[in-house]
């Protein structure tokens, strides 16, 4: 039985990811300070609470077990808060980054999967968006995460630390069997918020910006569902396991929705009017995001399961009113 570090398995993407490596045979450790994610999110497995910024806590840990591979999840990610506050994105999401990785290197593991995003590149230069576009972030959230993925080229070389960096465009939807969804303190991803605001959870949804370059002149994005972006991780985690070599891949599904079109949907699937107002834009957000995912197609299988807009809503939905 393999065994699995994931690293912030008590957040969104990561205790969706326990679940299916749990489902798969292999043997979980989550670690996880608890500061976004929850513990009764960790549905098996063993968890440790600890930071990555102790070293300490992480010595400790590699060598209480022998860890086949690692994932990584646990990431700031507010985009408008990391223009306001570089300081934490950096030291959160790369310099304790390579607290991990140089853990890694002192214990003798090899494999790394690492929670990457879209936002590494910044305003497109054209759409949709592969893996050689250019890399020109346009807030702190983004440039954290192209550092990590630039040090992860030189572990390589340097201590043949093997990676796959999976650049998200934006995760969304919930657990399709209703255990597990979008829990976030504050919650500042779309699909979530419209159905808060449905749910009456919020008095109404607000736009930050209808002046964009996009047909309705909302900001569009590309929406690829949270099991499929697991079972991605799952693949790259194989690929790595049977020998494989560092690659980095999108993911997404390759069709863009505005912030309008993302509201109409959700009325039709909740049945609920979601009132809207228009605020300012948010710093740091590009007008169009859109993914070219063939690579991932191409070398690890991958083969989305959940790829229609309203099935991620829906499974979304499934989950809020549970809350």
């Amino acid at each position: 039985m393999k065994n699995i570090l994931v690293v912030g398995g008590a957040g969104y993407i990561g205790s969706h990811m326990v679940k299916m490596l749990l489902a798969h045979g292999y043997h979980v450790v989550t670690l996880d300070n608890l500061s976004g994610g929850y513990r009764d999110a960790v549905l098996g497995g063993d968890f440790v609470f600890g930071d990555l910024a102790d070293k300490t806590c992480l010595n400790y840990l590699f060598k209480g077990y022998q860890f086949d591979g690692v994932m990584h999840f646990a990431s700031f990610i507010q985009v408008g808060e990391s223009v306001k506050l570089p300081g934490k994105y950096y030291q959160n999401n790369f310099a304790n980054t390579l607290n991990l990785l140089d853990t890694m290197v002192a214990h003798g593991v090899k494999n790394f999967i690492f929670s990457s995003t879209a936002a590494i590149f910044g305003e497109p230069h054209y759409i949709p968006v592969d893996e050689a576009h250019p890399k020109n972030p346009i807030n702190a959230y983004g440039s954290s995460k192209m550092m990590v993925e630039r040090a992860l080229q030189d572990y390589d070389s340097a201590h043949q630390l093997k990676s796959v960096c999976l650049r998200y465009f934006n995760a969304a939807g919930a657990d399709p069997e209703g255990q597990l969804g979008e829990r976030h303190l504050p919650e500042t991803h779309l699909i979530p918020l419209v159905l808060h605001a449905a749910h009456g959870k919020l008095p109404q949804l607000t736009i930050f910006g209808q002046d964009y370059d996009t047909p309705d002149g909302t900001c569009v994005r590309d929406y690829v569902h949270i099991n499929d972006l697991c079972q991605a991780h799952l693949l790259a985690l194989q690929q790595l396991l049977a020998g494989g070599n560092s690659a980095v891949y999108n993911l997404g599904n390759g069709e863009g929705f505005s912030i309008r079109q993302v509201i109409e949907i959700a009325r039709q699937i909740t049945g609920k009017s979601i009132p809207i107002v228009i605020g300012e834009r948010r710093g740091g957000d590009p007008a169009r995001l859109v993914a070219d995912s063939r690579l991932a197609r191409q070398q690890l299988g991958w083969q989305p399961q959940y790829a229609e807009l309203p099935t991620i809503i829906q499974h979304a939905w499934q989950w809020e009113l549970t809350q």
